[in-house]
């Protein structure tokens, strides 16, 4: 009987030692079967589940010099001709635990940067995923300089040929090909998922775009209008970063218990419209560190506000309060912000030299110019709702980069032109407001949502947005709620607790009876 076992035991070993070569095997022979136009293979290499990837050849303002892998897989990084004058980089990652679906990764900021965490983080799922580099390396703008096709692959072409030799790639590689295709992407990201809606609607039965880069060209136009009215760290009209907290605090006394919980988060800033006179220094003050001169709280209120055209249309919603700490050292530094910088630099005035003294007329200038309806704002979904597809839309309520009012009003106007209530909307098109999420991730509230390896907490479709994309394009069972993790001390630590985040336009409200801490003590309304 012992004897019977342990032959057993043997026999299932070798046949998962078989099994392992064979995946090898077929991982190390893929690259010579690959004969794609336009493609040439580097490489296709075998990485073991647990391996710490080494990535020498990632520009170094990527900031990756190494990705940990947890599955087993087989890598294939190819170059992809888009024009006669540009190329993007491609790498497809196929799990050897294959669930039988495609997914595309996305980008960020004006990055060429592969996003090799989210690889990993898809291929750990059992999904066949590519990613690209965009059509250029490293994070700066300047490769779009007087260089239109590599502007063309930033805008859309990068991804959408990365979804096309995917897919081949992925029937080539397994035999059952691959039953559904899905996109998972935040900020740029979220962006050319939204463009992939728009431009491509078959491409994707299920689109994940988190706290997008739409309305892009007067985005960039937003974040340039910040140094104009902060002026540099002399004026008497900047604020440091200590100022920005008292700012932060005064915003959060007003305003932290209008969902009828204190406890540091905003859940709706839309409730939010703080009066900061009631931080000017009375006269005769003999301690002045916790208040502001009549200059900064008007360089304050101006922040918040929304951005006017020449003719006073709206180019872009306010900053929503509550974000003012993270985005003080990056958007409010007394310095032009370096992603509009280089937009208008290389692409808007193709002048290098450009000051960064920004005024309304560049954005009527750039907004005019608007490459490859890079705005990313077109309303009509029509031929993506035929298609059957589904997109879930998330932003986080104290994104310091992307103003969450964005995302709002993008909602409002795929309403409005398509003359659908929510409740129609709904059948395939749901947006979450995430309350103290910052820029994808990060913050003060319960922001693990599965959006990526950062933001991990479960598997679930309730508490992971991917899956429940999942489970919406395959069971049809939608999500009313998406619920995300507060981590005790950050990515990879304890839930401190859960909160059950509101699909919109329904916002969260303490009810009671337990602690803020308690899901169930909270209410969509």
């Amino acid at each position: 009987m012992i004897r019977s076992s342990v032959l057993s035991i043997l026999a299932l070993g070798s046949v998962a030692l078989a099994s392992q070569d064979d995946f090898q095997t077929k991982c190390a022979q893929f690259q010579n079967k690959i004969n794609l136009p336009h493609v040439k293979v580097n490489f296709a290499e075998y990485i073991q589940g647990g391996t710490n990837l080494s990535l020498p050849d990632n520009a170094p303002s990527c900031d990756a010099s190494s990705q940990e892998v947890s599955v087993d897989l087989c890598r294939v990084a190819m170059a992809v001709d888009t024009s006669n004058s540009s190329q993007i980089t491609l790498e497809a990652w196929f799990p050897r635990e294959y669930k039988g679906r495609f997914l595309s990764t996305g980008n960020g900021g004006l990055s060429g940067c592969i996003q090799y965490y989210d690889l990993a983080y898809a291929a750990q799922f059992g999904f066949a995923t590519v990613g690209a580099n965009n059509g250029h390396n490293g994070t700066s703008g300047k490769p779009f300089y007087h260089h239109p096709e590599v502007v063309k692959d930033f805008a859309y072409r990068s991804i959408h040929t990365g979804v096309v030799i995917g897919k081949e790639l992925t029937k080539m590689f397994y035999d059952e090909g691959f039953n559904k295709s899905y996109y998972l992407g935040c900020s740029t990201g979220g962006r050319q998922g939204w463009k992939s809606v728009q431009k491509y609607p078959n491409d994707f039965d299920g689109v994940v775009a988190g706290s997008p880069a739409i309305n892009f060209v007067n985005l960039l136009s937003w974040s340039a209008h910040f140094y104009p009215i902060t002026g540099s760290p002399s004026s008497d009209t900047f604020l440091t970063t200590a100022d920005w907290q008292i700012v932060h605090d005064e915003i959060l006394r007003q305003c932290d218990t209008i969902d009828g919980a204190k406890d540091n988060i905003i859940e709706d800033p839309d409730l939010c419209d703080p009066i900061l006179d009631t931080l000017i220094c009375p006269r005769n003050a003999t301690n002045t560190s916790k208040c502001l001169s009549g200059a900064q709280v008007r360089a304050a209120d101006q922040v918040l506000s929304p951005l006017y055209g020449v003719n006073g249309e709206l180019l872009y919603r306010r900053m929503q309060p509550g974000s003012e700490v993270l985005a003080a050292p990056i958007m409010y530094t007394g310095e032009p912000f370096e992603y509009s910088l280089d937009w208008f630099r290389y692409v808007v005035y193709n002048d290098p030299s450009w000051s960064g003294n920004f005024t309304v007329k560049d954005a009527a200038a750039a907004l005019a110019q608007n490459p490859y309806n890079i705005q990313t704002w077109d309303g009509d979904l029509t031929p993506f709702q035929k298609t059957g597809g589904k997109v879930l839309h998330y932003h986080g309520m104290m994104d310091q980069l992307i103003s969450s009012e964005d995302s709002k009003e993008y909602y409002s106007h795929v309403a409005e032109t398509m003359n659908l209530p929510p409740q129609d909307l709904d059948e395939f098109y749901r947006f979450f407001t995430i309350s103290g999420m910052a820029h994808c991730g990060d913050g003060n509230g319960a922001y693990g949502i599965g959006q990526g390896v950062d933001t991990y907490a479960s598997s679930e479709p309730g508490s992971n947005v991917l899956m429940a994309m999942v489970k919406w394009v395959e069971e049809g069972v939608a999500p009313e709620t998406v619920r995300g993790a507060k981590f005790e001390n950050g990515p990879g630590t304890p839930v401190e607790y859960w909160r059950k985040h509101c699909k919109w336009p329904k916002h969260n409200v303490f009810k009671g009876p337990g602690n803020y801490t308690d899901e169930n003590s909270w209410e969509c309304v």
